[in-house]
């Protein structure tokens, strides 16, 4: 698994939050929007086949996406 203090991994994640929290802001995309594009990268890693190591990394992945759906950081802006 990739280590999880992996700033390219941390920096991804902080652009594309804050890309997705400018997209609502500016009510270029609504809520149900933004969230189904959660969901549908959760689905991509949760449908990701591979050796079982790539499996584990796409399953914690999609279970990061899913937890910021749910209540993470993002959606409470949402």
């Amino acid at each position: 698994m990739s280590d999880p203090q992996d700033p390219a991994g941390m920096a991804a994640f902080s652009i594309c939050e804050a890309l997705l929290l400018a997209l609502q802001d500016s009510n270029l995309l609504p809520e149900r929007e933004i969230v189904g594009i959660l969901r549908d990268a959760a689905a991509t890693h949760e449908n990701a086949q591979g050796p079982e190591l790539e499996r584990k990394l796409h399953t914690v992945t999609a279970k990061l996406i899913n937890g910021i759906v749910l209540g993470g950081n993002l959606s409470q802006r949402l």
